[in-house]
């Protein structure tokens, strides 16, 4: 009794610290050996015998062992959770039941000479190891019958199992069970049979060695991780290396496991200068100004210009608005209509223009002060005349016949020098312009009239000779 319930203390200190797998389909078959007792006591019969579970664990008094190897068992895992299990077992009996003396009330074991046991039995489990959730602790209910003799007698069976096993690694673990046989013929007592024995299964098949057996494994011939079905991640950046362009080097599941060191979108293997954050159009490389062409390639990073001339603007010398580039007089302002180059004058239509803007300047009423919707065509004006950098300009202006003559004479005088201190005030050279006034002397219309009056109010633009 002291080495079964020794059997017993190891096993469950050895299974406490085990984190291993229960027989599954990876193991499908299993053998078993170990130690037996049967006890004809706690199975609801009169005396000798006794109620049901009682003293249950009473080993000294009831239990028979034969203190060696004893059962042998061979199981074959079928499905869901489901093993069936062909155990034979051999024992001695010299215990049966208690008797007690009437008038002491004294109990003792009832003995009986050596009788031998034998049982092949058959049962099919059902394992809750799923259950629970647990890797170490596999508890199970099972179902059977079988063929028991005492000496020369036998008789068949039916049995119900409820028992532990307790798994330390993938192929070795301990069974500790508890099973009911309820005999068929009346001269077999029905009893309880105790096994603990040590369970090795085996079947399964690990060719790469990574504890996923080739049947579950999608990469059976290198080893690799239980979450991506034994197939491995050589970079421990979690996508697989099946799935991973850049299998040694850690990525973003993004770029399929290629990294992107500075974080610009762009992939390091695509990126040209994967250290600095820069743009996708450019290759992953900065463009600090903004022109398109990236701060690598651009010898203006910092001021914006065209890619043609290297990240640079072109630069425009005399200021005319024309680039040198396209600038057929680069050092002398000129216009964009002569190619850069400057007008010597005018011509007629250039002039009538002129005259179009001139006339519509606006004044407030009897000032010589602008209205400030005129703003826009003086601007016009002050264009015009910087294309022509050598002509010279009159300015002239002119009234309608309200008022005196020497009112209007001084207010035209007024309203043609606001004109020219505008355009000067704009970058037009002084020199270039005179200014005077003709008050109502030179009306292009009839005083009579409203129309008329507003068209002889008016600045007139002249060329110089």
């Amino acid at each position: 009794m002291k080495n079964l319930s020794r059997l017993f203390f190891v096993a469950v200190l050895i299974a406490s610290f085990s984190t291993s797998n229960a027989q599954d389909k990876n193991n499908p078959w299993a053998l078993s050996f170990g130690a037996n007792a049967v006890d004809f006591y706690p199975v609801g019969e009169d005396a000798p015998q006794g109620d049901y579970f009682d003293e249950y664990f009473n080993a000294d008094d009831h239990w028979s062992i034969l203190p060696s190897i004893s059962t042998l068992s061979v199981s074959r895992y079928l499905s869901d959770g489901f093993t069936f299990t062909a155990k034979g077992s051999i024992n001695r009996i010299d215990k049966f039941g208690s008797n007690v003396d009437l008038i002491t009330g004294e109990e003792t074991t009832n003995s009986v000479d050596d009788l031998t046991y034998y049982g092949l039995d058959g049962n099919i489990t059902y394992s809750f190891k799923n259950v629970i959730n647990s890797k170490v602790i596999d508890p199970y209910l099972g179902v059977g019958g079988g063929y028991t003799w005492l000496d020369e007698i036998g008789a068949g069976t039916a049995n119900g199992t409820l028992g532990f096993k307790f798994w330390f690694s993938d192929n070795l673990g301990i069974d500790i069970n508890s099973t009911y046989k309820h005999s068929f013929e009346d001269y077999l007592p029905k009893h309880f049979q105790h096994s603990v024995g040590v369970v090795f299964q085996f079947g399964g098949t690990d060719t790469d060695g990574d504890g996923i057996y080739d049947k579950d494994d999608a990469c059976p011939e290198e080893a690799g991780l239980e979450i991506f079905n034994g197939c491995p991640d050589s970079d421990n950046d979690g996508i697989p290396d099946s799935k991973d362009d850049c299998p040694n080097t850690p990525g973003l599941a993004e770029f399929n496991g290629c990294p992107d060191t500075d974080g610009d979108g762009v992939m390091d293997k695509d990126d040209k200068c994967p250290e600095v954050a820069g743009l996708k159009e450019l290759a992953g490389c900065p463009d600090t100004d903004g022109d398109g062409v990236s701060d690598a390639d651009d010898k203006c990073p910092d001021t914006a210009g065209p890619a043609a001339n290297n990240g640079c603007p072109w630069p425009d010398t005399d200021g005319d608005g024309v680039l040198d580039k396209d600038d057929k007089c680069p050092n002398e302002a000129g216009t964009v209509a002569n190619n850069g180059c400057p007008e010597v004058a005018p011509t007629e239509e250039v002039m009538e223009t002129l005259n179009e803007y001139s006339r519509s300047i606006l004044f407030n009423s009897g000032k010589a002060t602008f209205q400030k919707q005129t703003d826009q065509v003086l601007q016009s004006m002050v264009a015009i005349f910087k294309e022509y950098p050598q002509a010279n300009f009159s300015l002239e202006g002119h009234t309608d016949s309200d008022g005196s003559k020497s009112m209007n004479q001084a207010l035209s005088d007024r309203r043609a020098n606001a004109v020219r201190d505008y355009l000067i005030a704009n970058g037009i050279s002084s020199d270039r312009l005179t200014a005077s006034g003709f008050g109502e002397a030179n009306p292009i219309a009839s005083n009579s009239t409203r129309a008329g009056k507003k068209e002889n109010r008016r600045v007139e633009v002249k060329l110089k000779n």
